[in-house]
């Protein structure tokens, strides 16, 4: 198909979308979900499943940890589609640097309400957020690959997780001195306490502050190595090549943040380098995984339940718990139905009803074609 300057006109990448979407299930009741079949069957599998739906406290990973990395993978992984489709239809560099600019921006704004900031309560406010960490370390992903070849890239790449791991390591925190990576002794909580006004999300530190935007840049690049892979139009790259070379250099990827875990440990809090590194080779096999069976082998049908969730991640991100309230939708369309079965059948009736109302508010708005699009 062709667009009408002439120029191919590419599908949209079906296992994008799909992969979002699943990330962003775990967070919209799919948790609930492991939790009520844990609780139900007592069964070996579910129970090591309810345990990974939680972050760790402090150094380690679990599956809940992937999350919020796992979707700044997948919007670095969509920057060489939706650039190089501005730049084809001959947008200018400029204008791509004010729509990505104004994305950062509404990012903040979306996070700061998000944080409640329309309560009007400096004290209590949160400055930073998990969408504005997005915006920001999504902005200057795109700055790089807009002005920058491949080799360049690998470099910032790179630099940025060995810089910080530097400074993390060895520039000394006042009263604590330097390389305490504990949660009041670090450089980064450091700085945040200093220049981060409001409250924090931890009392010694932020969980998406200054210092740590550094790191999850990479995060973004990452992705967007993914991203020229996927688009590229080699003719030794068969999609069945691509999906391996995905699922490969994700277990390079662990093996590489294991081993550099054993000098700068895995914190997510910290976002430190080897947490990237691990959590970008889960980012890479999954999107490999993904890839491979729905836009390789043509498995696709299976996908449209997660492509729904994942059309829509900031919509459903933002309006749950803080706006609709799914729960008191669940009760009501389900809550006879709880009321009526023994107690432990009742809890996965009302996580699965759960999961029901989301997906049917998500589901509306997809066949109203009502995308938030920032």
């Amino acid at each position: 198909m062709k667009e009408m300057n002439g120029t191919p006109k590419r599908q949209r990448l079906l296992s994008l979308d799909a992969l979002r979407g699943f990330d962003m299930f775990w967070i919209t009741g799919g948790q609930r979900v492991i939790h009520a079949l844990a609780t139900l069957t007592g069964w070996p599998l579910f129970r090591y499943l309810h345990g990974q739906m939680d972050h760790v406290k402090w150094e380690g990973f679990q599956f809940y940890d992937l999350i919020f990395p796992l979707f700044l993978f997948l919007a670095g992984v969509s920057m060489p589609f939706s650039f190089g489709k501005r730049l084809a239809r001959g947008d200018s560099k400029a204008s791509i640097y004010k729509h990505a600019f104004k994305r950062m921006m509404w990012l903040i704004v979306l996070g700061m309400l998000y944080n409640r900031i329309l309560n009007l309560d400096a004290e209590h406010f949160r400055l930073a957020s998990v969408l504005g960490r997005i915006g920001i370390a999504w902005f200057f992903a795109a700055i790089i690959y807009l002005n920058t070849n491949l080799r360049t890239q690998i470099i910032w790449f790179w630099g940025l997780l060995l810089s910080y791991c530097l400074m993390m390591l060895y520039i000394p925190v006042p009263g604590f001195g330097a390389g305490v990576l504990t949660p009041e002794g670090n450089l980064d909580g450091f700085i945040d306490r200093l220049l981060i006004p409001g409250t924090l999300y931890m009392k010694e530190m932020e969980a998406e502050g200054v210092l740590s935007t550094i790191p999850s840049i990479s995060t973004a690049l990452l992705g967007m190595f993914a991203g020229r892979l996927l688009i590229s139009d080699d003719v030794r790259l068969s999609k069945l090549r691509k999906g391996l070379i995905l699922i490969g250099a994700g277990i390079v990827s662990l093996g590489l943040g294991e081993l550099w875990g054993l000098w700068f440990p895995i914190i997510k809090k910290l976002w430190t380098s080897s947490f990237i590194l691990y959590a970008g080779g889960w980012s890479l096999i999954l999107l490999g995984v993904f890839y491979l069976i729905i836009d390789a082998w043509g498995f696709k049908k299976w996908a449209f339940f997660f492509v729904v969730i994942g059309l829509n991640p900031i919509t459903i991100y933002l309006v749950q718990y803080k706006i609709i309230d799914f729960g008191n939708m669940r009760n009501f369309f389900f809550g006879g139905l709880m009321h009526l079965t023994p107690h432990h059948i009742a809890g996965l009736i009302g996580a699965v009803g759960y999961v029901a109302c989301v997906w049917a508010f998500l589901y509306f708005l997809y066949r109203k074609k009502i995308f938030l699009k920032v």
